[in-house]
């Protein structure tokens, strides 16, 4: 089986907040993730970040950009992923996610890119990152997602 294309979308606010949803879908239930979804065939990662974030927040989103790339190997889902994340800025001052998919996210909720970070290094945090999220972390401690 081949690894599949999936793109992690840093959806920014005016705050520099970004959106967090928690999973409820086949594989990661229960972590939090990015929006994001599959990439389709002859699809750009910008296209494909417009359209899935669209499709799961109803949130409108510009200037899509490329940030970087992680390799995401699930061995207990059988499942091997390369996660390309983009950035962009949410269209609209005070857009707030909406929850369009409820039987593959529980909530969205707007985070600083800080509190991700805490929620991986904090052993008793109640929110467990997306593996995908985690790699990000881990292999690379210098990035952050919102452009200063």
């Amino acid at each position: 089986m081949n690894p599949r294309v999936g793109v992690g979308v840093f959806v920014t606010n005016p705050k520099g907040q970004i959106v967090l949803g928690q999973r409820k879908s086949s594989h990661g239930a229960g972590t939090w993730a990015l929006p994001g979804g599959h990439l389709e065939f002859n699809e750009s990662f910008e296209d494909c970040a417009a359209r899935e974030v669209l499709e799961e927040t109803g949130l409108e989103v510009r200037d899509i950009q490329f940030l970087t790339a992680t390799n995401d190997i699930m061995k207990e889902e059988g499942k091997h992923y390369v996660t390309v994340f983009v950035g962009c800025t949410v269209v609209g001052d005070d857009a707030q996610p909406e929850l369009l998919e409820p039987h593959k996210c529980e909530q969205w909720k707007w985070v600083t890119w800080e509190e991700v970070s805490s929620y991986h290094s904090d052993p008793n945090s109640n929110h467990t990152l997306f593996i995908p999220l985690i790699n990000l972390l881990e292999r690379r401690p210098e990035f952050h997602p919102v452009r200063r």
